[in-house]
């Protein structure tokens, strides 16, 4: 595979981790996706978009600077949402999961609503 991957890194006692950038923005995506009043990801790739695919990591991108990574969201969120309430949920949740899972200090989440999403009334 001729794919390149970011990695980044950490010296631990017995040797160096290194975490793909993926799995950073799978985790961002995952907690994301848990919090209410977001019904999902925006953005992503027009092939994925095309295909109907579905990755937790469309739509989340991360930053590294020195020791503090930095994420950034793009979210749709449910109609009759309060976008700062939904929001400052996101950024806890990611922060919480990211920091939970990978060791890293998440410096900051940002979170850009790219979509509005309508209940379908059923008749």
């Amino acid at each position: 595979m001729s794919e390149s991957r970011e990695y980044f890194s950490r010296s631990e006692e017995f040797g160096d981790v290194y975490i793909a950038e993926d799995v950073l923005e799978t985790i961002a995506g995952a907690a994301t996706l848990e919090v209410e009043g977001v019904v999902g990801l925006a953005g992503g790739t027009v092939s994925e978009q095309l295909l109907g695919r579905k990755k937790l990591s469309k739509g989340i991108s991360i930053l590294w600077e020195s020791d503090n990574i930095t994420v950034n969201v793009s979210i749709e969120i449910r109609y009759g949402s309060i976008i700062p309430q939904v929001a400052q949920k996101v950024q806890e949740a990611v922060i919480s999961s990211v920091e939970a899972v990978s060791g890293l200090h998440v410096a900051a989440v940002n979170v850009r609503v790219g979509g509005v999403a309508f209940e379908k009334n059923e008749e």
